[in-house]
C-alpha cells in the first residue's frame, strides 16, 4: 500500500511550504505528493513561482508528484486555470471540482475526495471518461469505501482514503474566515494566513467542534484511521493519504510506513499518532458510519 502527502489546503507562507516540502522528499516514506492550491484561488500567486524548484526536489527525493487543481470555480480565471492545469504535460493531475471534467474528459487524472465518489457506479461511470485513480471522501463509511475499492481493482483504478488530518466537510462560496473578522471576500487581506491550522470554531457549549480555513469547513479532530489499518489492508485500498498540518508530518508518515511495513502494531500506530497530534481529538466515526466525531474502538475482525 502506498502513502500519499494530501495539497496543503491551509495559507502558509511560501517559506514555510517550501521548507515542508524539502523536509518530505529528504525524510518521509511516502509515495505520492499532491502539489496546488484547492481552497482559493487568490492563494496562488503566492506559491505558484516556486512550483518548478519544489516539484524538482521532490522527484529527487523520489516522489511522485500530482498536481492538484481548485475545489470551487466561479470566475473567469478560475475557469482559465482549470483549463491550464488539465492541458498540463509530465505530471498527473488530479480535480477537485466537476468544472474540470470539461477539459480533462478523456484524458488520463485523478479525482480528489472533494468531488465526491460515492459509489462504484459512479466510479465506473468517471473511469470510462478517462479517471486512473480516486481518493474517497473522508465521510464514505468503510464499508462502502470496501465496495469503491473491489470495483477499482476490477477497473483498474486506484482508490485511496484519507488516513489522517482534519476531514473536509463543505466548502462555500462565502469565506468566513474573513467575515469572521469583520472583512468580505474580495477584501479579506488574507487573514486565513493567521490561522495556520485553521480556524476553531466553538459551539454554544463552548467546546471546539469545526475548523474554519477560508471558505472551507474542516472537522475540528483530526481523521485517524491508524486503528482500522487491517481492515484498510484487507479491503485493498491502493493508497492512504495523510492531510498536511502544523504538526511533525514527517515522524507521521513514518508511523504509517511502519506499521504497513509490520514493524508496528496498530495499537502502537494509534499511540504515536496520538502524540503527534496532542493539542487536538482524534475520530474515526465516519468509517463505522457513526458520527465523524467520535473516536470508536475498531470493528471485530478490522
Amino acid at each position: 500500500m502506498r502513502l500519499t502527502i494530501g495539497p496543503i489546503l491551509f495559507h502558509w507562507p511560501a517559506e514555510k511550504k517550501i521548507d515542508f516540502y524539502a523536509r518530505i522528499a529528504d525524510e518521509a516514506p511516502v509515495d505520492t505528493v499532491y502539489l496546488g492550491e484547492v481552497i482559493c484561488s487568490k492563494r496562488t500567486p503566492f506559491f505558484e513561482p516556486h512550483l518548478p524548484d519544489v516539484i524538482a526536489r521532490l522527484e529527487r527525493g523520489g516522489k511522485t508528484v500530482v498536481l492538484s487543481s481548485l475545489s470551487e470555480v466561479m470566475l473567469k480565471r478560475e475557469r482559465d486555470m482549470m483549463e491550464a492545469i488539465a492541458a498540463t504535460q509530465g505530471h498527473e493531475i488530479e480535480i477537485n471540482d466537476a468544472s474540470a471534467l470539461l477539459f480533462a474528459s478523456g484524458r488520463p487524472h485523478r479525482l480528489g475526495p472533494l468531488m465526491n465518489v460515492y459509489n462504484d457506479e459512479t466510479l465506473a461511470y468517471l473511469a470510462k471518461r478517462g479517471a486512473t485513480h480516486v481518493c474517497a471522501p473522508p465521510e464514505l463509511p468503510g464499508a462502502s469505501l470496501a465496495i469503491l475499492a473491489a470495483r477499482g481493482r476490477a477497473l483498474g483504478v486506484g482508490v485511496e482514503a484519507q488516513a489522517f488530518g482534519r476531514a473536509s466537510l463543505a466548502i462555500s462560496a462565502r469565506c468566513y474566515h474573513a467575515r469572521a473578522h469583520g472583512r468580505v471576500k474580495d477584501n479579506c487581506q488574507f487573514v486565513c494566513e493567521e490561522d495556520p491550522d485553521g480556524m476553531p470554531l466553538k459551539g454554544m457549549d463552548g467546546k471546539t467542534f469545526l475548523t474554519v480555513n477560508g471558505v472551507q469547513t474542516l472537522s475540528h479532530a483530526y481523521l485517524d484511521l491508524s486503528g482500522e489499518i487491517e481492515a484498510l489492508v484487507t479491503m485493498g485500498v491502493s493508497d492512504l493519504r495523510l492531510s498536511p498540518h502544523g504538526v511533525d508530518m514527517v515522524a507521521a508518515a513514518q508511523a504509517w510506513r511502519d506499521a504497513l511495513d509490520g514493524r508496528i502494531s496498530s495499537v502502537e500506530l494509534k499511540r504515536r499518532i496520538a502524540a503527534i497530534v496532542a493539542t487536538a481529538p482524534v475520530a474515526n466515526g465516519f468509517f463505522h458510519g457513526r458520527a465523524g466525531h467520535l473516536n470508536l474502538a475498531p470493528a471485530h475482525g478490522s
